[in-house]
């Protein structure tokens, strides 16, 4: 028989709704234990847009607090004091001088490595599993990967590169790409598993009244057996009851107070899955599910129409402008509206108060870019970048210009804002990127 596994705290806690037959109660946030305060967690988001931007009506013409919002960046008016616009950085280790660059560059997104063309998969860890693997124990998710399309990894994509290239940003390794989820309510359902989230609070109570009450058994079962077992059986006993206790102080803590959205339909339209989707991810980061989150606003080289901003073309064609203006000012159109999408993300967790000094907002860190900068030449320098949030005391409401400093070097920055130290990421980070505060 294979020995049996010695599971950490943290294990435990993460598994004991499975273990005590118990279900993720999903109104209560850890915010404090036995009276003492505890800092509100600091979470990742990211947003991945496919196709670059129209960066001429992307970029301020001058950096600081006071620059002039671009057309495509209007948006931001009502939140500009709680973003960076940060230009002038490249992602290197994307580039080809090869056929098809958006599969290298999609790949690179969050991993900042090079890849090969080839239909066999060898990318690299990206900087939301990095963050994850850190900070991710404390949740019930790890992490969660959001996107609106779907597709096989299998097979080639994009110039023979690996179709697992074109439909993934999040990696747990260089051979596994993290599966998204592209429907909302299996989202809402994976969520609330177990749980009635639209249950009142008298309803809540009684729920917590049980849970404490199986637990209080099974603290009672498992001290009477403690003069039966030897020492390493009690070391054993002891850290399980360790995790018990954990969690019995998690229910004698006040619920929080976790909004709740209707449970989605089967088959949104786009624009309505992609506000499902940012309901969700903000849900998730209110009630406390997860602390990483990755979305993809399409799979790259998207096709996807926007009649519902004024143009019914396939975006992935309007992409490639060759200059024209007709083709530039629909593409500023697309662009603004995925803008309007990061908006409504950051003004939801402005919505959600951690603590009384701090919001949800205050508290993350909310990456928003694509994989390229320009789809008509396809480079990869001098991306559109957004940063909101204040975690690990990012400074907002300003433009930042960097000369042609590396992606991962701002990786490993955001990392530390969130509290996850790394000397080196990707292929070509090196330390911190500055500026950020």
């Amino acid at each position: 028989m294979t020995k049996p596994r010695n599971p950490s705290r943290r294990s435990f806690l993460r598994s004991a709704g499975v273990t005590l037959a118990l279900p993720f109660l999903g109104s209560l946030r850890p915010r404090r234990a036995m009276a003492q305060a505890v800092a509100p967690p600091s979470r990742l988001l990211v947003i991945y847009t496919p196709n670059g931007m129209n960066m001429a009506d992307w970029t301020p013409a001058t950096t600081g607090k006071d620059y002039v919002l671009t057309p495509i960046l209007k948006p931001l008016s009502t939140i500009k004091e709680d973003v960076l616009v940060l230009t002038g950085i490249d992602n290197r280790p994307a580039e080809t001088d090869d056929f098809g660059q958006h599969a290298p560059a999609t790949a690179a997104f969050l991993t900042c490595h090079n890849v090969a063309k080839s239909q066999k998969i060898k990318n690299a860890i990206s900087m939301d599993q990095v963050a994850a693997n850190a900070i991710g124990g404390a949740t019930r998710f790890a992490s969660l990967q959001l996107g609106t399309h779907g597709g096989s990894n299998a097979g080639g994509c994009d110039g023979g590169y690996s179709c697992a290239y074109t439909r993934n940003i999040s990696w747990a390794n260089a051979t596994t790409p993290m599966p998204k989820m592209i429907r909302p309510r299996a989202v809402f359902d994976l969520m609330f598993a177990g749980t009635d989230p639209n249950a009142t609070v008298a309803e809540r109570e009684r729920r917590r009244v049980y849970d404490r009450s199986v637990l209080d058994a099974v603290l009672a079962d498992a001290s009477s057996l403690e003069s039966k077992l030897g020492t390493s059986d009690r070391q054993k006993l002891d850290q399980y009851m360790t995790g018990v206790r954990e969690l019995e102080m998690r229910l004698d803590e006040p619920a929080a107070t976790c909004s709740i959205i209707e449970r989605p339909g089967d088959d949104p339209n786009f624009p309505t899955k992609v506000r499902l989707m940012l309901d969700l991810m903000a849900l998730a980061v209110e009630c406390d599910l997860t602390r990483v989150v990755t979305f993809m606003m399409g799979n790259s080289i998207s096709g996807q129409s926007f009649p519902f901003a004024g143009v019914p073309e396939a975006h992935h064609a309007v992409s490639h402008h060759r200059r024209q203006a007709a083709n530039l000012a629909k593409l500023t159109k697309i662009d603004r509206w995925e803008v309007k999408q990061f908006v409504y993300l950051v003004e939801k967790l402005k919505l959600i108060q951690d603590d009384e000094t701090s919001t949800a907002l205050d508290n993350s860190l909310v990456y928003f870019s694509s994989e390229i900068a320009d789809g008509n030449t396809h480079t990869n320098r001098n991306l559109p970048i957004l940063l909101a949030g204040r975690a690990g005391s990012v400074r907002p409401g300003r433009h930042v210009r960097y000369s042609g400093a590396p992606l991962a070097n701002l990786y490993i920055s955001m990392l530390k804002h969130i509290g996850v130290s790394v000397s080196s990421f990707g292929d070509n980070g090196t330390g911190y990127i500055g500026k950020l505060t």
